[in-house]
């Protein structure tokens, strides 16, 4: 952790996520017919809401392929979500190119083996507290909060606050969380 990441909030446009364990807490429940289930918790809903409605990108980079995940994501407002990923880095320096973004204005959280390129690769790295060993050495922020209990709640608030993007958030702003 050579950067302050305090000083690297300061710069964020866009917010990147992983789904499985990051936005959910990894686990999965199985349906009789095979479908994998997982939960989301609505306080980071509220904060990936209310990140749109500031003007920042928010993009999902998972190796899921759960369309009610996408289904779920899209009902937030996030347009870009893409599933199956299992090179991160494509979706990720694509959607750089699209947006014109530098890598220092994105804050990319994942979890497990297949983020670590794209968090050596983001201007802030962060991990959910539960993050692998390997994740957590690579990351600038560790969030005190486990993936799907708002970690992603916790990073975008505290990118807002900074930003003094927070406070000017009405109760009406985010609804549909």
């Amino acid at each position: 952790m050579e950067k302050n990441y305090k000083e690297l909030l300061r710069q964020i446009k866009a917010f990147i996520f992983d789904v499985d364990g990051v936005l959910t807490d990894g686990r999965l429940l199985i349906s009789e017919s095979g479908e994998l289930l997982r939960t989301m918790n609505a306080k980071d809903g509220y904060a990936l809401k209310t990140a749109l409605n500031q003007g920042y990108l928010v993009c999902i980079i998972t190796g899921g392929k759960n369309d009610g995940v996408k289904s779920r994501l899209e009902g937030l407002g996030i347009t870009d979500v893409f599933l199956n990923a299992h090179d991160k880095m494509v979706q990720l320096t694509e959607y750089m190119t699209r947006h014109d973004l530098k890598p220092e204005q994105i804050l990319y959280m994942g979890d497990d083996m297949p983020d670590v390129p794209a968090l050596e690769f983001a201007g802030l790295a962060a991990c959910p507290q539960d993050a692998i060993p390997e994740v957590k050495r690579v990351c600038d922020y560790i969030s005190h909060r486990n993936g799907g209990d708002a970690c992603v709640r916790d990073v975008i608030e505290q990118v807002l606050k900074v930003q003094s993007r927070w406070n000017v958030v009405s109760g009406t702003n985010a609804a549909s969380s």
